[in-house]
């Protein structure tokens, strides 16, 4: 029996937004407005980790890891549609229900509660970061607020981050439909390729002047240590890749599925080169000091040649980015919250108190950890970059592998079960490496 024979009839497998008159077409989302929101939540923070993997990995490897990923993530996504058509689920928890029972739905809601939130938060850490500075090893970064006004009480941070909440998350938050913030992601899309452009044009001044740095190809394998770091770049493109969460939300609001399938080929292409552009123009401009996050190079950098606004432009845009990427997170952490609090109320968008007060908390708890606990963001990135691993392949190939509609060919088998085994692999020595580096010993 599946979950919607256990569940009442307006549960938390009625869709989240159920047809209020059968005798009415519904409104289809549009493809265009499907490759701007996949390609909106592809692309958040992690575009500014990509270019510290081509520093471990090296231009070639990290260029094969980025396509590989990308062709997986395709083949994740296709698992995760084609079960859910074939059977009676139409949210990613319920899928999981069908395939592995109560245990399987919860393992589902909980890595996305884990994720969004965890990315809710250092986003507004981000966006402070930017517009108010902060505190790093005893020395002091201006934000760009405070750097064009100096220090106002309401370029605070408290206030600056509140103001950003207000004004543009819970707007945009209040949307009920994914159609609805296209164009939101639309303007999301153009600022990576804007950053993008940037990156191009800082890189190809650099280089006129002499002053690139040469890319290593391969990676440098000194030790042992710097071999098993090797792992650590994976979890990371994997994570940048990892928007399985929004799948059934964006999927759902199409005609058909191959409407989605063709959303996200397009979406991949667009995101891997634009990762790609980004890791190779970051690592011209900025060599081995690449850091973790590339926004902190361009916090550090005081090139005249580069120009403070260049790097202005860069922060504010990213920050905007992160702005807008936002609300496209929050809508699957709270569809997915409510799935889990309340499994037998009614749909949430019919039921407007609780929409309405779902949405408050989850931005009041964002923005009170990321105003109280700046550095919580450490725990977030490990654990999330966890729970994207399982999201993004261990549970679609589990999914795949379960086979409970008897659709999964031979190669299909094999694919989920080589997607499964690698991603364990890769992610148990990922976690192993950052314990050792993050409690000061050589693995």
């Amino acid at each position: 029996m599946t979950l919607a024979g256990t569940e009442n009839a307006g549960g938390s497998l009625a869709p989240l937004l159920p047809t209020q008159n059968q005798s009415a077409p519904e409104k289809r989302a549009s493809v265009a407005g499907a490759v701007f929101n996949v390609s909106t939540s592809i692309i958040g923070a992690g575009i500014m980790s990509i270019p510290a993997t081509l520093k471990v990995l090296g231009v070639i490897p990290a260029f094969l890891a980025i396509a590989t990923v990308a062709v997986l993530t395709d083949v994740s996504v296709e698992f995760l549609m084609r079960f859910t058509h074939s059977g009676e689920s139409t949210t990613y928890a319920e899928l999981m229900y069908e395939s592995f029972g109560r245990l399987g739905s919860v393992a589902v809601q909980i890595c996305v509660m884990m994720t969004n939130l965890g990315c809710l938060i250092v986003y507004l850490i981000i966006i402070g970061d930017v517009l108010c500075g902060n505190h790093l090893e005893g020395s002091v970064q201006l934000g760009v607020l405070q750097e064009w006004f100096g220090f106002q009480w309401w370029n605070t941070r408290a206030f600056a981050l509140l103001l950003v909440v207000v004004l543009v998350m819970l707007p945009l938050g209040l949307y009920r439909r994914f159609e609805s913030l296209s164009l939101s992601s639309a303007v999301g899309v153009l600022l990576a390729v804007v950053f993008v452009g940037i990156c191009f044009v800082m890189a190809i001044s650099a280089l006129l002047e002499g002053k690139t740095k040469s890319p290593r190809l391969l990676p440098k394998l000194d030790n042992q240590a710097s071999f098993l770091n090797l792992f650590t770049a994976v979890p990371v493109i994997v994570t940048a890749f990892t928007f399985h969460f929004n799948v059934h939300p964006i999927g759902m609001e199409l005609s058909k599925p191959a409407d989605m399938a063709a959303a996200v080929r397009i979406s991949l292409i667009l995101c891997a080169t634009i990762y790609f552009a980004v890791g190779v123009f970051g690592y011209l401009l900025f060599g081995d000091s690449i850091m973790a996050d590339l926004l902190v190079n361009f916090n550090h950098n005081s090139d005249a040649s580069i120009g403070s606004l260049l790097n202005d432009t860069v922060r504010l845009s990213y920050a905007l980015h992160l702005m807008l990427v936002f609300p496209l997170l929050n809508f699957s952490l709270r569809a997915n919250l409510d799935e889990f609090l309340f499994p037998k109320k009614p749909a949430l968008a019919t039921d407007n108190t609780r929409f309405v007060a779902l949405t408050l908390v989850l931005l009041v708890l964002s923005y009170a950890f990321a105003i109280a606990i700046p550095n919580i963001w450490s725990f977030f990135q490990f654990v999330g970059s966890t729970s994207a691993v399982c999201l993004a392949f261990i549970f679609p190939a589990a999914i795949a592998l379960r086979d409970v509609h008897g659709i999964s060919t031979p190669k299909d088998r094999i694919m989920a079960g080589t997607m499964a085994v690698l991603a364990v692999i890769t992610s148990a020595i990922a976690i192993s490496t950052n314990i050792y580096n993050f409690i000061g010993k050589d693995p």
